[in-house]
């Protein structure tokens, strides 16, 4: 299938990596670490995506407190950015420029409440290695 024609849910990550808004930043940094990735989702207790931590969100808190004191909350990046399961690569590949991002959500089509509930996460890396492959 050529690179254009390609979806978000083609090659997005299903497995989703949640955190709750009240975790420690020194909880998440293990997080990372263990599960070698580079940004967790923060949820609220419905399971509704809320914000977004990344290695580099954690790297501006280092010495400004004890990071078993400072929650996702205080941390997170709270504009979500996110595509629907059938935007194409490229569309995300845009929004990725034009907001200088390296991430996006993916959020449910459909459903009460699903709108808000991540179903995968799509970064710049998964689209670099599809124009790779073509």
């Amino acid at each position: 299938m050529r690179f254009e024609n390609r979806l978000s849910r083609d090659i997005m990550t299903r497995d989703v990596i949640t955190v709750p808004m009240n975790d420690t930043v020194k909880h998440i940094a293990n997080v990372l670490s263990r599960k070698r990735i580079s940004s967790v989702i923060v949820i609220n207790h419905d399971g509704e995506a809320m914000g977004v931590i990344s290695d580099s969100d954690i790297l501006k808190v280092i010495g400004k407190g004890n990071c078993e004191n400072i929650t996702a909350e205080n941390v997170m990046t709270h504009n979500l950015e996110f595509v629907k399961p059938t935007s194409t690569l490229t569309e995300a590949a845009i929004i990725m420029r034009e907001k200088h991002i390296h991430r996006l959500l993916v959020f449910s089509e459909g459903g009460v409440g699903a709108s808000h509930r991540p179903i995968g996460i799509l970064t710049a890396s998964d689209i670099v290695r599809e124009v790779a492959r073509e």
